[in-house]
């Protein structure tokens, strides 16, 4: 069989690469999720206090944190293994959930104090304090399977492909697409396929 002709699929973790010697459009019939990582554990404790959760804000229109001056909402980074979502912004606060992948992408939305108020993807959260937190800016993959190009332009090659849940770091974002790298391969992705970058967001 000529070379040309050749297709490999290599899957590796839950990012599926697909290299192709020629132009042509990648298929990804067939294809299937990988489960989510369980990255999030409830914790059950005793009550430490009588205050019921904070509904999380809803934003109109972006605003300043009262602490850092940064905008409201803004996207932010796990910086540990293991982080406390807890009920208010102390450590006298019970422990709501616990947080277990590092570098994956969380929402502020309150701040008071050194303690910020996070949420990830499923609207989960509380109050985490901020040296758990970094400005080092990644995304999770929110469709079932986004395509790597090498440019930002979607006739541009597919060098990988990234499923469902699979976080990776954004270093650059223009109006529709950011730079996403994961598991040494990076690579353009649509900026609607990612959770952790607001829609209007351009950086680099």
């Amino acid at each position: 069989m000529p070379r040309s002709d050749w297709r490999i699929t290599l899957a590796i973790g839950a990012v599926c690469l697909v290299f192709a010697a020629n132009a042509g459009a990648q298929s990804t019939d067939g294809a299937v999720p990988l489960p989510r990582p369980d990255n999030l554990v409830p914790v059950e404790t005793p009550e430490l206090e009588t205050a019921t959760p904070t509904p999380t804000p809803s934003f109109d229109a972006p605003t300043t944190g009262p602490e850092t001056g940064f905008p409201l909402p803004r996207y932010v980074s796990m910086d540990a293994t293991r982080g406390y979502a807890r009920r208010g912004p102390s450590r006298n606060h019970r422990i709501d959930w616990v947080f277990q992948e590092r570098n994956m992408p969380l929402m502020v939305v309150a701040e008071h104090g050194h303690w910020r108020r996070v949420v990830d993807h499923d609207g989960v959260g509380g109050w985490m304090h901020y040296a758990l937190l970094s400005g080092r800016r990644t995304a999770q993959i929110d469709i079932d399977l986004a395509d790597l190009h090498q440019r930002p332009d979607a006739e541009a090659t597919v060098i990988a492909q990234a499923q469902r849940g699979v976080v990776g770091r954004v270093s650059e974002c223009e109006r529709d697409w950011c730079r996403f790298a994961v598991d040494g391969f990076t690579g353009w992705v649509e900026k609607s396929a990612l959770w952790g970058v607001m829609e209007d967001e351009i950086f680099d």
